[in-house]
């Protein structure tokens, strides 16, 4: 029986959200599949209606700490950050509790920030997620982040339940409830799996690799050679920002082994201003773990922005290559290579927990595709500027760093790289085990 989770803030959005409540069980019903809907009342003032499984009273009063009876004096901004709060508790308890298999929403902005932010912080990756929402055409980063959150567009404000919305709401119940049911059954089929099968998989390691286009051959070659010759199972990470982040994420949850750190471009762009910018905390979380970690330099050449009549005025002089017509890229100055090299070496003297398990690899011969000899985005200087500040502010340090004459696409630097990562997965299984 799939179980799935409604949220929505009824005050505003009753008659939208029993719509899909009740399409939900329309549909159930027409498959003869029992369904399970646990409907939360995220709204800022207190409903009744026999549908609601947890009400508003019930999240305030269980999961708000101090004085929390009267939200409408209160700042809007701040409401919404309490109902989070509380509404991310109760659906934590739930999946503690309960195996549920879906969860859907649906808002206009106000909704969306405070269902999408549960969904992040609540439900784990994997787990169907989808968010009806008036803001899903616009800049969605901040709602879904790093997460595998599926945004529909309403196409209509959702106002009422007319025949278009209505078509809308509608499609978001089957995608749900298609989603729940096959994540259901992939449970199921887990559960049924034989031992040695089970065994078989949790033996292999599980490695992260960031990637961006122009890092893609050497990527591709690792994870073919490391897939051919290694009991392993790859995960790469699309640089564009949230990749990065997602991939920490996993490292923080204990689902990635090891951590080929290949193409670091989104500093880059969280130091110029790109549109591809990684958080302040970006490889913490991975130095923290202390798993095994090579770190590269991969796509530091480059910053990204929109169409070129987009880029900052500030840049309008720089070395600009339009990839297509939503991408500009802005190549790296030294001095903001230097930037790049400092960030680096910060996160790395402040957050290694074991600096025998990580190594920096500075291909000297160009960091993407467009960075070698000859190439739209080939400067020696710039170059040099990162890879100088990194082996000098490591001087002295326990982290070991290999600089390669080789650009990072040659096929020898991807072979090698990924042997050397394999080799510190050996040393630190030998290490974990003697412990």
């Amino acid at each position: 029986m799939p179980r799935i989770i409604l949220l929505g803030t009824l005050d505003t959005k009753r008659a939208e959200i029993l719509y899909i409540y009740n399409q939900l069980q329309h549909i159930a019903t027409r498959f003869s599949t029992p369904l399970e809907i646990t409907l939360i009342d995220c709204g800022r003032q207190a409903i009744n209606d026999d549908a609601i499984t947890i009400s508003h009273t019930d999240l305030i009063s269980k999961y708000a700490s101090g004085d929390s009876t009267d939200l409408l004096t209160q700042p809007r901004g701040q409401v919404i950050e309490l109902l989070i709060s509380c509404v991310s508790k109760c659906v934590t308890e739930l999946l503690r509790t309960t195996e549920v298999h879906g969860i859907i929403g649906a808002g206009g902005s106000g909704g969306t920030s405070l269902i999408a932010a549960v969904m992040r912080n609540a439900a784990p990756l994997g787990l169907p997620k989808l968010v009806v929402s008036t803001v899903a055409s616009g800049d969605t980063g901040p709602m879904v982040g790093e997460c595998d959150i599926t945004l529909m567009y309403s196409i209509v404000d959702i106002a009422g339940t007319n025949r278009l919305l209505r078509e809308v709401l509608g499609n978001a119940a089957g995608a749900i409830f298609g989603m729940a049911s096959t994540y259901q059954h992939r449970l199921d089929e887990r559960r049924t799996r034989s031992l040695q099968d089970k065994q078989r998989e949790e033996k292999k390691t599980r490695v992260g690799i960031t990637m961006f286009g122009v890092t893609t051959p050497c990527v591709d070659r690792v994870r073919r050679h490391l897939e051919e010759n290694y009991s392993v199972e790859v995960y790469v990470f699309h640089a564009t920002g949230h990749g990065g982040k997602a991939m920490e994420r996993l490292v923080e949850d204990g689902c990635l082994d090891a951590i080929l750190d290949i193409t670091t471009t989104e500093i880059c762009d969280l130091i110029a201003g790109g549109t591809m910018s990684c958080e302040t905390s970006r490889l913490e979380m991975t130095l923290k773990r202390g798993i095994p970690n090579i770190i590269s330099i991969g796509a530091t050449d480059m910053v990204n922005f929109g169409p070129v009549d987009t880029v900052p005025r500030q840049y309008r002089d720089r070395k600009l290559l339009v990839h297509n017509p939503s991408v500009t890229l802005m190549r790296t100055s030294a001095a903001e290579c230097r930037e790049v090299g400092d960030f680096l070496l910060d996160k790395l003297n402040r957050f290694a927990q074991d600096q025998s398990m990580v190594e920096v690899w500075l291909p000297r011969g160009g960091v993407s595709i467009i960075g070698t000899v000859g190439s739209e985005f080939a400067d020696a200087d710039a170059d040099a500027a990162l890879a100088d500040t990194l082996r000098s502010g490591l001087k002295g340090s326990k982290i070991r760093v290999v600089s390669d004459e080789r650009d990072i696409n040659d096929d020898g630097f991807a072979l090698d790289i990924a042997d050397r990562l394999m080799a510190l997965v050996a040393k630190h299984s030998c290490s974990v085990i003697a412990s």
